[in-house]
């Protein structure tokens, strides 16, 4: 069995959000990864992945089988607070990573990257080095944009063993990465554990790009509006403009049909 966190969840249309804030997100990451043997995944979810689970009841399941799916965007937040997390607090891949990798610095925390497109993961090393010197980065590679074969996967599981990180960064897209951590988590879940320490996956997504400055971040100012979703709509249209059409409209939707109990969301 792979950890869950006992943090509870708001229920944001069948998908169970964490009602976190970032120091919450900290410490019980600390927990996990301090504990030995401990093996789990972070989903980092917004509107794009709560509306991809309402049609794949698999992906669903993964979200709800996380350690922790932090509220990646503001209406996840907007939601846990209906449902009376008045703590709650956006938590978003990109806020999280460069937190932590800096927090972990005093507990000498090991991190491994996995992810991004061509000569992403040499720059990102690079960047995190220079913001973080003495930051422990055991291992980078940039995967093939299909699934791993038999040879990859097991390489992947050798340098996972050898290395022994705390902490295995996921920068692919949504539900690309959540698929590739529950599946490779749940089949090589005997080899993977530590008896030393414990080992959380992460898939943060465009945090990559965002963190290795080539994909410019929503201003400061912007952040928590409600309203960052527009922004990277505006920097890259040509990716974005068929997701936010679709799930948008349909989430505001449904979220006031979840809310005003015309229709239930089953966290299953």
């Amino acid at each position: 069995m792979l950890a869950s966190s006992n943090i509870p969840r708001a229920n944001v249309l069948g998908v169970g959000i964490s009602a976190v804030t970032l120091d919450a997100v900290i410490a019980e990451v600390d927990r996990a990864v301090d504990s030995p043997a401990t093996l789990g995944y972070v989903t980092v979810t917004g509107v794009h992945g709560v509306m991809e689970s309402q049609d794949d009841p698999e992906l669903k399941k993964i979200h709800n089988r996380s350690f922790l799916s932090i509220p990646d965007g503001i209406p996840m937040v907007w939601i846990g607070r209906w449902q009376g997390f008045d703590h709650m607090r956006q938590v978003c891949g990109p806020e999280f990573m460069p937190a932590y990798m800096a927090h972990g610095l005093q507990q000498n925390r090991r991190h491994l990257l996995w992810g991004g497109g061509d000569g992403v993961v040499d720059v990102l090393e690079a960047k995190l080095i220079e913001r973080h010197p003495g930051i422990q980065i055991v291992g980078k590679i940039t995967p093939p944009f299909r699934p791993l074969n038999d040879e990859e996967e097991q390489q992947l599981v050798e340098l996972i063993v050898r290395t022994r990180p705390h902490c295995f960064w996921v920068g692919l897209s949504t539900p690309k990465q959540e698929r590739f951590m529950a599946s490779f988590l749940e089949r090589h879940a005997d080899r993977l554990r530590c008896a030393e320490h414990g080992l959380l996956f992460f898939g943060v997504g465009a945090a990559f790009d965002f963190q290795a400055g080539i994909v410019p971040e929503a201003p400061r100012w912007l952040r928590g509006s409600g309203f960052e979703w527009l922004y990277r709509l505006c920097t890259n249209p040509a990716r974005l403009w068929k997701r936010y059409l679709k799930n948008n409209p349909k989430f505001i939707v449904s979220a006031l049909l979840q809310h005003t109990d015309l229709k239930s969301f089953p966290m299953n």
